[in-house]
């Protein structure tokens, strides 16, 4: 029995990732906390703003070379422990059969919304190379460039209700009432789109893995905000799981993120994933408390914060990291996206106090 322990813990000692984000994603112990931000490819980077006055956010996302230059910028700029290939949840839904745009001051809109169980029969399911080829190309060419400084990338999609409510609703919505009525009036055919989803989403999350990315996150930015638990647990928590089990075949650490869902956390945490990461609305500490200490969490700056005077947001952020405790399995970053009026100083001060703060060395 010894020597089979020994073997396993020489076999763990090669296996064990280095990058710190990496190592946060397992709980294992690293040499400062990891931070990176939700959007942090976006509108507050003068940079990323040069790009987008030339090009379309669908023709970003469609063209290798830009998406991979777009999700490079803030790695170079401020020092983030890890990439998130730029692009969108919605893009998918293109290949399925939805018309996508994304219109200026508005935000997605999609003009031809599911409104009858007809349109859930008609989508399709087409494999992730004819869906989202150019954003696995370009996970290629970004995984070249932070390869050799062990900068790991993150690949996501959207999860299965966030989806199906902006394919229901037609773009963003405050109460969800036209997802929540088929919901509630054609259970099968809820069942239909969500199991569409779950196929369609699964395939492309594992293909970013082969195409290089270390990581993935899942986005569910709505279901928190639209559901109470029980309709959580019937309408929405059963695909999640299939899609968790489906991906953690990939063998990569995957975040399971959501917003608004305090009232159902442990729910949430039975659907899958490695990484819980939290809105700002819960404190870390109390979220430790709800779903065990083994695991790792990401989070929980209010984005808003970063709008604040150098004063506020370091307190702000030491309340985070305080929470925190230095534990094995802490990963910083924002709530929610980072705003588009964000001042860059604040980045990165924000990154390196982060790092100067949590040193272990």
């Amino acid at each position: 029995m010894g020597e089979v322990r020994d073997k396993r813990q020489e076999t763990n000692a090669v296996t064990e990732p280095t990058a710190p984000f990496l190592r946060a994603c397992r709980g294992l112990p690293t040499a400062y906390t990891p931070i990176w931000l939700m959007r942090q490819a976006g509108r507050y980077m003068a940079e990323y703003r040069a790009i987008r006055a030339q090009h379309t956010m669908l023709e970003v996302i469609g063209t290798p070379e830009l998406a991979a230059e777009v999700t490079l910028q803030p790695i170079n700029t401020f020092g983030f422990d890890a990439a998130i290939i730029f692009s969108d949840i919605l893009p998918v839904l293109i290949s399925m059969g939805l018309h996508l745009e994304f219109v200026k001051g508005e935000g997605p809109c999609i003009h031809n919304p599911i409104q009858r169980t007809y349109d859930i029969d008609i989508l399709a399911t087409p494999p992730a190379e004819e869906s989202m080829g150019p954003t696995l190309e370009a996970i290629k060419l970004v995984v070249n460039e932070l390869a050799p400084r062990d900068i790991p990338l993150i690949g996501f999609a959207g999860a299965p209700f966030t989806l199906a409510s902006y394919a229901i609703e037609g773009g963003s919505s405050k109460n969800f009432a036209k997802t929540k009525a088929l919901m509630y009036s054609e259970p099968a055919a809820w069942k239909r789109l969500m199991t569409k989803l779950v196929t369609v989403q699964s395939d492309y999350l594992l293909k970013q893995v082969k195409a290089g990315a270390a990581a993935l996150q899942l986005f569910d930015s709505w279901a928190g905000q639209a559901l109470g638990k029980l309709d959580y647990i019937r309408f929405v928590q059963p695909y999640n799981q299939m899609l968790y089990s489906t991906v953690a075949r990939a063998g990569v650490p995957v975040i399971n993120f959501g917003t608004g869902a305090s009232c159902y956390l442990n729910e949430v945490v039975a659907c899958g994933g490695d990484v819980i990461g939290v809105d700002w609305q819960m404190p870390l500490d109390w979220c430790w408390k709800q779903i065990g200490h083994d695991t790792p969490i990401q989070g929980n700056l209010d984005p808003i914060a970063l709008l604040a005077p150098w004063r506020e947001l370091q307190y702000r952020a030491d309340d985070v990291l305080d929470r925190a405790g230095g534990r094995p399995g802490h990963i910083f970053n924002l709530g929610h996206g980072i705003l588009p009026s964000t001042p860059i100083d604040n980045v990165k001060r924000l990154v390196d106090h982060v790092h100067e703060k949590t040193s272990r060395a």
